[in-house]
């Protein structure tokens, strides 16, 4: 019989089972803080009607899209490329059964269909959550607060959220006279950082803008300080545009929120480089940045927008949301070296009856602590002992309880702690408290 060489498609990723361990770790992490703040589960299909997915039409995202026509059907389907689109459809589609605000989050996979590179990927997890129907301040505070507590908890070091607002910039360019570029303009600061000065002032000049236009948007966007000293600099600015007063009114506001939450001032941060490029980006936007792994870059960004279902439904939808590109994130952090993957099973524990005769208490014991809610996995494999231990030093399971004769003689398991080497004996009751 002929074998076919197992291989995966380029750009979709599987992992070990270490590595899927810790991917679900940081999976749980997301979801049980969005949950925590209140934000409903959502799940949309993997493949929408593809006159719907792709209603906007245009630009680079037909040519970024996987899409399928059933043999003896003209009807097309498209796989989701992000998870923005389908809560678009989902909200103008069930706009008359949802309450407003409406907060929901939705982790799933998306596809794109664009070249595969290191930490690129044609399918990907996105965790994105959304708050629909709102326009508040405290609304827009709620995601920074939400982005401390998953990154506190990941633990990859220190963190900034970095925030600015879009009316801020938008009102400044109206101010100086150069509304008509105002989009152009986003585009290029949001490319500030990853470009020289020069290639910077040739874009901003390639515009049609002035020298003198130049220099103050260069000026503007290098102000430095703490949030309180951004907040003044920004109020003693003359700027004659009310859209710009009303977005540094919305961006204390935050600040101010973010303190009654207590989260630490040292976690968010106003930078008026941060703009988004993407032109739905109304209101305030925000970037997060690993302190220690600056070459990461964004590891979780969003912002607020004015009408998210405007292809779909007539009704005034503005909202505000955040997106974890996960699996992004992941492979970065695994090729530093960040992320350990030690441990291939995700039981702490490893039963061993020495042989079979002790096999039915090897399960009672397995039982006993399963219900106690201890990951337990039970070895049957009745082979040499130093065999059986370096399995479950190669699983890193944390701990190996022993039952044998001795110990069904005394009634009583030995358990061995693998970090230490150390043994004890406890009765089936001891061990159940002393492992949970």
């Amino acid at each position: 019989m002929n074998t076919v060489q197992p291989r995966r498609p380029s750009g979709f990723s599987e992992y070990l089972p270490g590595e899927q361990i810790e991917f679900n770790r940081l999976l749980t992490i997301i979801r049980s803080t969005y949950e925590k703040y209140g934000f409903s589960p959502l799940d949309t299909p993997d493949l929408e009607l593809t006159e719907v997915l792709l209603a906007k039409g245009g630009g680079e995202t037909e040519q970024q899209v996987y899409s399928f026509t059933r043999e003896g059907s003209d009807t097309s389907l498209t796989m989701r490329y992000d998870l923005t689109v389908p809560l678009a459809r989902y909200v103008a589609e069930h706009q008359s059964d949802l309450v407003f605000p409406f907060s929901r989050y939705h982790i799933g996979k998306v596809h794109r269909a664009e070249r595969a590179q290191a930490g690129r990927a044609r399918e990907f997890y996105q965790c994105d959550v959304d708050t629909i129907g709102s326009t508040s301040p405290a609304v827009d505070a709620q995601f920074p607060a939400v982005i401390n507590e998953i990154f506190e908890q990941f633990g990859f070091g220190e963190f900034v959220v970095r925030m600015n607002n879009r009316q801020i910039l938008n009102g400044f360019f109206e101010g100086i006279g150069a509304a008509a570029f105002s989009e152009q303009i986003l585009r290029t600061i949001d490319k500030m950082e990853k470009i020289s000065h020069d290639t910077l002032l040739e874009l901003l000049a390639g515009i049609g803008l002035e020298q003198q236009q130049i220099e103050k948007i260069i000026a503007f966007t290098s102000l430095t300080g703490s949030n309180d000293e951004h907040i003044s600099q920004l109020r003693n600015l003359e700027v004659s545009s009310d859209l710009y007063h009303e977005g540094i009114d919305r961006l204390e506001k935050v600040v101010s929120a973010l303190r009654d939450m207590q989260v630490p001032e040292h976690r968010f941060a106003i930078d008026l480089k941060i703009a988004r490029g993407l032109d739905y980006y109304t209101g305030i936007v925000y970037e997060t940045v690993l302190v220690d792994y600056p070459q990461v870059g964004s590891v979780c960004s969003g912002g607020r927008y004015d009408n998210l279902a405007s292809y779909y439904t007539s009704m005034k939808l503005p909202g505000v949301g955040i997106s974890i590109g996960l699996t992004r994130l992941f492979y970065a952090m695994r090729e530093l070296g960040v992320i350990k993957t030690d441990q291939k099973s995700p039981a702490s524990v490893l039963v061993l009856p020495i042989d079979e005769a002790h096999q039915t208490a090897g399960f009672g014991v397995a039982t006993e602590l399963r219900v106690a809610g201890i990951n337990t996995l039970l070895n049957t494999e009745y082979g040499k002992f130093g065999d059986r231990m370096r399995y479950a030093d190669r699983l890193g399971v944390k701990h190996v309880v022993v039952i044998g004769d001795d110990e069904a003689a005394q009634q009583v398991v030995t358990l061995k702690t693998m970090e230490t080497g150390s043994s004890e004996q406890l009765s089936v009751a001891g061990l159940v408290a002393r492992l949970a």
